[in-house]
């Protein structure tokens, strides 16, 4: 006994097909015949999509410039060991906490294989003083020159000082574009350009010859807006470079502090540091900066604010912080005062904060979303309520149940396809309101993937609002229908 086929004939495809597009065709007139109440339909799928775009977007730009500045200040590979408060149960042996100290320098130089490079660090709190006028930073140090290399500083004019300088403890200073607006004169207020390679510098009373300068920092953001700035003076006939300026102001308290801290930086020669401003005695040097020697004629084991490791690779981290952990452990006696700051810890911070911003903003689109698909529904409800008998008299001469359910749905989807359109568009402007009352220093970036997902939301939102008002469109009997005032 063989099995009754379907009909599967070309005319009866083409029939199917356009009885479909004979839906559709009704479902859009319907649409366009009802505009204005269309359009504030569409109003809660408009500000959901184009909210749901501006958070991303807003989120993407603080990703992309946390990460630049993470990249700037050394990348992952770097280890930052500081020192810390004795735990609890150490707590009695504080009188014999050392801290973070030249021999630990040593030891983890002939120790830990799996380090790369080390930078020790010794902080003076400086007030630099040259050509009348006085900066007050706080990112200045005593360090070894291989500083320039962890730190990823560029030296634009002069030079880095090098291990002779260091042993010999020569008061000489490497200087960041901050510290020379701030004492010498801005390039970009006075249209010249200043270099302070060979100039005085008071550092706390105390006289130091620039020997080099390190080229400007800034964010993407900050170098096209130059850029633009730049074009508009020269468009206009001027050079005041207006923008830039702005930038510079408050670059610290909205994220460029990273830029602004390598920007203000006043490097010397370690053993300088500590013969000046720590040690209180002029004694002879404790360490050769740099180089591969020991401590050389060095009194008592200078103190240092913190220690700058590189490792080999990310790959190797654990293992880099247990070795690192093993060999201060030795060269502090079981004291555990110290602690590691790692990139990865700053790169987990930024992905935690970046998952959490999207899922706070997703949710409160989310909600726009639903009281939007909200409104569809009752606006398709109050749709069928008005044309009963128009269903009933379509369903009296051949309409079929789907063909009324596929009209009521395909006009509840393209309602929500055209706000999500609406939103599409929207969402470019409401990024730039949003960053006008709210700037930051990391420019909005609008993603193809993020305009797909919100559009392709406010359709299934579509498709979801649509499917009780179409269910209860299509069940209507059509005797009743053609009964119905």
């Amino acid at each position: 006994m063989k099995a009754l086929a379907l009909p599967s004939s070309p005319e009866t495809l083409r029939y199917s097909s356009i009885n479909v597009a004979t839906t559709v065709g009704v479902g859009l007139r319907e649409i366009w015949a009802h505009r204005f109440r269309s359009m504030l339909t569409m109003l809660g799928i408009i500000l959901g999509v184009s909210s749901l775009i501006a958070m991303s977007a807003l989120v993407k730009g603080m990703e992309k410039g946390a990460k630049e500045a993470l990249v700037a200040v050394g990348g992952l590979e770097k280890v930052r060991v500081e020192p810390q408060d004795l735990p609890v149960e150490q707590r009695y042996l504080k009188d014999q906490a050392v801290g973070i100290t030249m021999n630990d320098v040593y030891a983890l130089r002939a120790s830990a294989p799996l380090v790369k490079r080390l930078s020790p660090e010794m902080r003076v709190p400086m007030t630099a003083s040259a050509n009348g006028r006085t900066f007050r930073t706080w990112m200045s140090a005593g360090v070894w020159p291989v500083a320039l290399e962890m730190t990823e500083h560029v030296i634009e004019h002069g030079r880095m000082f090098n291990e002779i300088d260091d042993e010999m403890a020569r008061s000489v200073c490497v200087i960041g574009t901050a510290t020379r607006d701030e004492l010498w004169g801005d390039p970009e207020k006075t249209g010249t350009e200043i270099n302070p390679v060979g100039e005085t510098i008071y550092l706390n009373g105390l006289p130091f010859t620039v020997i080099g300068m390190f080229q400007h920092y800034q964010s993407e953001q900050d170098r096209k807006a130059k850029e633009l700035a730049k074009l508009e003076a020269q468009t206009k006939g001027t050079n005041q470079p207006a923008g830039p300026q702005r930038n510079r102001g408050w670059a610290r308290s909205r994220g460029g502090w990273v830029y602004w801290i390598k920007n203000s930086t006043i490097f010397m020669p370690l053993n300088t540091a500590y013969m000046k401003f720590r040690s209180g005695v002029n004694l002879t040097g404790f360490g050769q900066g740099g180089g591969g020697g020991g401590p050389s004629g060095a009194t008592g084991d200078p103190r240092l604010s913190s220690l700058e490791v590189k490792i080999e690779s990310i790959d190797v981290l654990p293992e880099s912080l247990q070795q690192l952990r093993n060999v201060l452990m030795s060269t502090h006696r079981g004291i555990e005062d110290f602690t590691f700051r790692t990139q990865e810890d700053w790169a987990e911070n930024i992905n935690t904060f970046v998952h959490n911003a999207r899922m706070s903003g997703g949710l409160i689109a989310g909600i726009s979303l639903l009281v939007g698909g909200i409104g569809i529904m009752n606006i398709m409800l109050a749709s069928i309520s008005e044309r009963v008998r128009e269903i009933g008299i379509r369903k009296s001469v051949g309409a079929t149940t789907s063909d009324i359910f596929i009209q009521i749905l395909v006009e509840s989807v393209v309602i929500a396809m055209l706000g999500g359109l609406v939103g599409l568009a929207t969402s470019f402007g409401l990024v730039q309101v949003i960053t006008s009352f709210a700037p930051t220093d990391n420019v909005p970036i609008v993603t193809a993937g993020a305009m797909l997902m919100a559009f392709g939301f406010s359709v299934v939102v579509g498709v979801l609002a649509g499917l009780f008002p179409a269910f209860k469109a299509s069940r209507l009997n059509p005797i009743q229908a053609l009964r119905y005032d």
